[in-house]
């Protein structure tokens, strides 16, 4: 099953805790399936989710559109580096 790890830095776990709740059902729909989120007990304010997901080229094509909407939006995003794992 392939997965999808992000890393996220300068977030509060809380935060993006409550970012990934209220986007689960649009994840769900993409064959994306949240299933840890971490914090890093050494950097602060650096937080790692793992997904599990469908497929792993339709969520790269999704995520690569998603980041390149936001990137167009605001240049300067916060955007999480993502690693998929088969």
């Amino acid at each position: 099953m392939p997965h999808l790890l992000a890393k996220l830095t300068n977030v509060p776990l809380e935060v993006i805790k409550e970012v990934l709740h209220k986007d689960a059902e649009f994840h769900a729909s993409q064959g994306m399936y949240l299933e840890h989120i971490w914090e890093n007990a050494d950097v602060e304010n650096e937080v790692q989710f793992l997904f599990r997901i469908d497929d792993i080229t339709a969520t790269k094509i999704l995520i690569d559109k998603l980041h390149s909407d936001a990137l167009a939006e605001n240049p300067g995003a916060n955007l999480p580096a993502m690693t998929y794992f088969l």
